[in-house]
């Protein structure tokens, strides 16, 4: 086993195909907090945000001209009827309401909410999100004095991450894979995408690593276990998307602990001598 302490926010070494112990991991709340409110809320969000997490991932599709944060594409799981997002018009879609109460947010309204206080990961789930989303960031950004870093658009759809390329290059991209593709991570290239967001079914140490070695974060969806979260670290992931924040926020801790008593034991032998 390779040691090597990588911080998440530096440019990522290369490494070798083993296993390595990485430090802390970048935390994405997914869909922000589910387990105490409702998936891809302001409320589930605002729950997120009191872990001091690094980030916060959503789901975007485009109704009637406008993008709204919703995972499925169809009424029926969390929302009665089974009408598709993309026959509904976004007047429509306000007007139910979520388990909790709650109403179907737009993304501008996400953007507002979570202002300068994390990173803020956009996937675009369906078809034609590419330009508004670009439209949107474009004028949050400008009216809020807001940095075009603080964002990443990612999409199963690579179309549409290369639209974003065209549109919005200032935004960073991100690669959503399902599977292990024969060439690992060079579809990332075309897209001058800045990460890989693997699924845990299929994410190895060779991907991570090409992904390295081209200069990618590696980032794994949906950890919630702590096998899994040392087994993806061991790998040498970059950070995870979670259903369970306060989990990596205690397998960071403990990690941070751990090095800080590794600089003392090797400060106080330094003096020693």
């Amino acid at each position: 086993m390779v040691i090597l302490l990588v911080h998440p926010w530096e440019t990522s070494a290369i490494v070798d195909v083993e296993m390595r112990t990485s430090d802390t991991l970048f935390c994405f709340a997914h869909r922000g907090y589910p387990k105490r409110a409702t998936e891809n809320t302001l409320q589930a969000i605002t729950h997120a945000l009191e872990f001091d997490i690094d980030g916060v991932e959503i789901d975007v599709w485009n109704v009637g001209g406008e993008l709204m944060v919703k995972h499925d594409r169809r009424l029926g799981r969390l929302l009665a009827g089974q009408e598709l997002l993309t026959d509904m018009a976004p007047a429509a879609l306000r007007k139910m309401l979520l388990p909790g109460g709650e109403k179907v947010p737009t993304l501008r309204e996400v953007l507002e909410l979570i202002g300068n206080n994390a990173q803020l990961n956009i996937e675009l789930k369906g078809p034609n999100c590419a330009a508004l989303a670009a439209k949107e960031l474009e004028a949050y950004v400008h009216d809020n004095g807001a940095s075009y870093e603080q964002y990443i658009l990612s999409s199963f759809d690579h179309r549409q991450v290369y639209q974003c390329l065209q549109l919005i290059p200032q935004v960073r991209r991100g690669v959503l894979i399902d599977g292990v593709p024969l060439d690992l991570a060079a579809c990332a290239e075309p897209l001058e995408a800045y990460s890989l967001h693997h699924s845990l079914n299929f994410v190895c140490p060779e991907i991570i690593a090409d992904g390295h070695k081209r200069g990618l974060k590696s980032y794994v969806f949906t950890v919630n276990h702590p096998h899994d979260l040392n087994l993806v670290a061991a790998m040498g992931a970059d950070g995870v998307f979670t259903d369970e924040p306060q989990l990596i926020m205690d397998y960071n801790a403990t990690k941070t602990a751990e090095l800080v008593a590794q600089q003392l034991q090797t400060s106080s032998g330094i003096k020693a001598q």
